[in-house]
Parts: C-alpha cells; structure tokens; sequence
C-alpha cells in the first residue's frame, strides 16, 4: 500500500426529509446564495423544502448552471456574490451544479489575473466561500470531494483544492424518484467509472480499499438494474445514492495507484460533441481494458474473479469474459459501448486526439504510458 494522508470532513445528511437540516447547519447571519440547475427542483418539491429550511434567512438565488458547467454562466454568478457581498453558498442540484458552485466559491477570492488560470494554469487557490450542498442526482461523488470540472466552450478542465469541499452535504434519496432513466443510468455508470479508476490499475495490496472497490462494483452491477426496472424504490435508491458517493469521497483512492484515462479522453468527447458525461466512460473504458491488458493484468484477474466470479479458462479467457460482462452491464443500463453507437467514426479519433494533445494530456494512466500513440489505439479500439 501507498503512503497516503486521508480526510474528509464533510458532514453527511442521509435519508428522506434531511433537507430540513440545514435550517441548524448554515450561520444563522449568513448570506446566502441558493446556486441551481433548470429548474427541475421547483417541480419535485425539492425548492419548496429548501425554501422552508432557510425562511429565517438571509438568501437570493442563482438558476441555470449547465450540465458540464460553463465557465461564463458561472462567471455571472461571481459577481453576484462580489456584488451582494454573499458569505455562504448552497448549491442544490446533482454533480454540474456542485462542481459549478466550487468554482463560483474558489473564483469569487480569486486574486490572480483570470479566474480561468485555476484550471488553465492551475492556479493555487488560496481561500473560497464556504459552501454546502443538497444533492439531486447521484453520480459524482462531488457533494464530499475536492475535485471540480468546468467546461468554457469546448474546453473541458478540472481543479482540486480542499477550500472547495463541501461543509455538508444532504442526501435525501427521495428526492432522486424524479430523475429520468436516462439521468439514473448516467449516474450509475459515472459512479462504476470512478470505482474503476481508482481500483483498476495495479496491485499494490491495498486489501482494504480492494474490497471497498469490490464491493461497490459490485452493488452498482446489482441495483443499477433494479434503479431503472423499479424506479420507484426507495432502497435501490438509497444504496445507488451512498454508492456513488464512496465510489469518489477520497476513501477508496488513498494509498492506492489511480489511472483517470477514461475521464480525460471522455471530456474530450463530451467537449467536442456534447455527448453526456457518463456516455462517454461507458465507451472508453471497456476499450481501455483492452488496450492496457497487461499493464493491468493482475488487477483485471483480480476484477474477473471477485466482482464477476469468473474461474474457468486461461488468465486472457477470463479477462476477456470480464471485459465483455462489463459492456454487458453498460448496455442493460441503456448505454452507447462504442463511439458507432454516437454516430462517431474515425474522423473523431483524430479531432479527440488533438484536444488530448493541446491540454497536455500525452502521458495518461497510473504508468503515464498512454501517450498520444495509446490513445489513438484505444479510441480506434473503441470505434
């Protein structure tokens, strides 16, 4: 096992009708700006339970942050918080609107040049608003992390800083029996994603977060199902909610070798094209598999034989059964598993491969071995 410092302090509210929590967690003289999507938690319920919360406070509102936030619209939002001197954030929506929210939080006491150079140029962030959250959608585990991605054009670039980590986060699996299959699906897939990154890459006997990993591929392959065929239960709901927030909180990626390939070709895609986030995994990571079979051998047996229970064969037979159930799995969640299936062909292997080279991305996976040349194998691969 790696050497690693863990901690994460965000405070978790779990379970039907939290949201009224927040009434006691937010200062009472606090400033408050409300950040959401569309619209959509005005006809779920989940504004008016937000509203009743903060009726002793002080608190405007901020709506249509994008899914894959855009760096303009959240912009506007900065100066909002500049101009009526907000102290307190609550983000309320699923994963774009938290990412946005950090990055409103990081860019409003941002003294350098241009809040963009935080994640052009990787700009130390030195103090943020406080924020919380409320979270609508289950899938990036971005209510309890550090991490945000923000899109300006067709650009698409992340930050990391833990002045952006939520103080609390309420998840009420309720509120997720409005989310279209199409939405349920993106999240369980964006979820198995990220367990996968943290946990495919090599052994480095981390027993511990390996049986977490395990576990969680696991409870995604079984409820994922269920979330769509029975969409009004609650318990699948729940244990797909607390799934993709482990899957991504810090605990199962400490101490252990991380890979992140799929994410970084995916943003291209979903840059370039539009597709939806967790699409874009479902396609690159079976093809990553394939390409990196030996850099991940160990790891892919492992994976073969505790989440899939497969033992009969020779080492490559079982690997290949196991890549082929893990496309089986995209596919009963309704996902694309190649870039055909988008009505993408080779002329985007190459637009995709000069974005990867333009943001620096020439040296992917827990080896950076996936150079250019890799890349390109992989995308063709996944054709």
């Amino acid at each position: 096992m790696l050497n690693f410092t863990f901690h994460n302090p965000t405070q978790i509210f779990f379970g039907e009708d939290q949201i009224a929590a927040i009434a006691k967690e937010i200062p009472a003289d606090a400033k408050i700006l409300v950040t959401y999507g569309g619209g959509s938690i005005k006809t779920n319920g989940v504004y008016e339970q937000v509203s009743n919360a903060l009726k002793e406070h002080n608190w405007i509102e901020f709506s249509g942050i994008e899914p894959n936030p855009q760096y303009d619209t959240l912009m506007k939002a900065v100066e909002v918080v500049k101009t009526e001197q907000i102290t307190y954030l609550l983000a309320v929506g699923g994963g774009s609107v938290v990412d946005g929210t950090k990055f409103i939080a990081a860019a409003a006491r941002f003294e350098g040049d241009e809040p963009w150079d935080i994640l052009a140029k990787h700009a130390q962030v030195e103090d943020a608003v406080p924020l919380s959250c409320v979270l609508t959608l289950p899938a990036t585990g971005s209510e309890s992390n550090i991490g945000s991605v923000v899109t300006r054009g067709t650009t698409k670039l992340a930050f990391m800083s833990p002045h952006v980590r939520p103080i609390f986060a309420v998840l009420d699996p309720k509120v997720t029996l409005s989310l279209s299959e199409r939405q349920v699906a993106n999240g369980v897939v964006d979820a198995f994603v990220h367990t996968m990154e943290q946990y495919l890459t090599f052994p480095v006997n981390a027993k511990v977060q390996d049986r977490f990993s395990e576990g969680l591929l696991m409870n995604l392959i079984e409820e994922g199902p269920k979330a769509l065929a029975t969409p009004d239960d609650l318990d699948v709901r729940s244990n797909v909610m607390w799934s993709a927030t482990m899957a991504l909180n810090g605990l199962i990626g400490a101490g252990v070798p991380q890979d992140w390939s799929t994410h970084m070709i995916g943003h291209e895609l979903t840059g370039q094209y539009g597709m939806d986030h967790a699409r874009t995994l479902a396609i690159i990571l079976p093809a990553v598999m394939k390409v990196q079979r030996e850099q991940k051998r160990g790891k892919l047996i492992q994976y073969a034989q505790r989440v899939w229970h497969l033992f009969d064969g020779t080492e490559d037979e079982v690997i290949d059964q196991a890549i082929a159930k893990t496309e089986v799995f995209f596919k009963a969640m309704g996902m694309p598993v190649r870039l055909s299936d988008e009505d993408l062909d080779a002329a985007s292997v190459e637009t995709v491969l000069a974005q990867l080279e333009l943001h620096g991305m020439t040296a992917l996976g827990e080896h950076g071995d996936m150079t250019p040349e890799v890349s390109r194998n992989v995308l063709e691969t996944a054709l």
